[in-house]
């Protein structure tokens, strides 16, 4: 017989697979029936597969010591390691189950073949590790959203197995609203959408709005098309420049990059979607600066320094909305 104390940060996890995660080479069809059997208990009692769990339950699995050895074999044991990695973060929020960050421009969300150690989760981990909110082997905490390198604001992290999954259903639902703010070259007077399908060329880090003029040659790209839709509102003008707001009603990879650059409004300083240098300033001025969860709760991140010095030089005197 196996016992297993459910964590903090594994609370909120479905039995099923908070097992399967104990005995990944066990059929997952097997495992269904040790749960309806009765093999798997939790506090000594009978649950349904979907049952979630919470901190503290005791976890009891019926299977001989040699079997479980061998369905364990292999099983994904997080390891995180943290000498070298900076644990200060901004913190917007936090609670047991949920923490919110505000990102830095020039910091990766993820670890890429670039980049392992200094990101933005690596950072959370060791935060976390420091305040000994790891408890886990089986689980970590982990982003709900992702921003581009370039892209400084809001980023939402699941504590807990159940927060995470809880985010993600929002997110896919699109029961999440997310605000960014950016300055876009030219003149733009009035609200609008940009609702124009994109595709992606991984090799050149690239994302395209598919034109329906090209209908005839898109034969081998419409698997790969993807539905995208932004709003957008004008906040200040400025001297050949305007401050907008966004709104993504899809979360598509340089999405506002792409739209914005496709109806003749590039985001400054984003050369590599049509923008000009601004001074020292050649990536996009893109803040992600407002997230409202579908439970009511609403995080605002402030303009960073960088962000502001901009507005200041392109005459644009603004006040932060709420």
């Amino acid at each position: 017989m196996i016992t297993r104390i459910v964590t903090p940060s594994e609370s909120g996890k479905r039995l099923h697979r908070y097992v399967r995660s104990l005995m990944p080479n066990y059929p997952l069809g097997q495992i269904y029936k040790m749960i309806d059997q009765g093999k798997v208990k939790v506090n000594g009692k009978r649950k349904k597969d979907t049952y979630e769990l919470a901190a503290g339950d005791e976890l009891t699995i019926h299977i001989e010591d040699d079997m479980f050895k061998e369905a364990n074999a292999g099983a994904v044991e997080k390891k995180v390691k943290f000498a070298g990695v900076i644990s200060k973060i901004d913190v917007v929020y936090e609670d047991g189950e949920l923490l919110v960050v505000n990102k830095p421009a020039g910091l990766l969300t993820h670890p890429d073949q670039s980049e392992q150690k200094e990101t933005l989760i690596t950072r959370v981990h060791a935060y976390l590790h420091k305040k000994g909110e790891l408890d886990s082997r089986l689980f970590l905490p982990a982003t709900a959203n992702r921003l581009d390198r370039n892209t400084s604001g809001l980023v939402l992290i699941g504590k807990t197995a159940g927060m995470l999954h809880q985010l993600n259903q929002w997110i896919q639902k699109r029961e999440l609203d997310k605000y960014y703010i950016t300055v876009v070259e030219g003149a733009l007077t009035e609200r609008g959408t940009v609702d124009a399908k994109l595709v992606r060329d991984e090799s050149g880090n690239r994302t395209r709005v598919v034109r329906d003029d090209t209908a005839g040659q898109r034969k081998e790209t419409e698997a790969a098309e993807k539905e995208a839709t932004t709003h957008y509102r004008p906040l200040q003008a400025g001297r050949g420049y305007t401050l907008i707001e966004v709104e993504l009603i899809s979360g598509r990879t340089h999405q506002i990059r792409t739209h914005l650059q496709s109806i003749g409004h590039p985001l400054l300083g984003d050369i590599k979607y049509g923008g000009k240098a601004f001074e020292d300033v050649n990536h996009q001025l893109l803040h992600a600066w407002k997230i409202s969860l579908a439970d009511g709760r609403t995080f605002i991140a402030p303009l960073p320094p960088l962000f502001r010095s901009v507005l200041r030089k392109t005459g644009i005197d603004f006040a932060m909305p709420v």
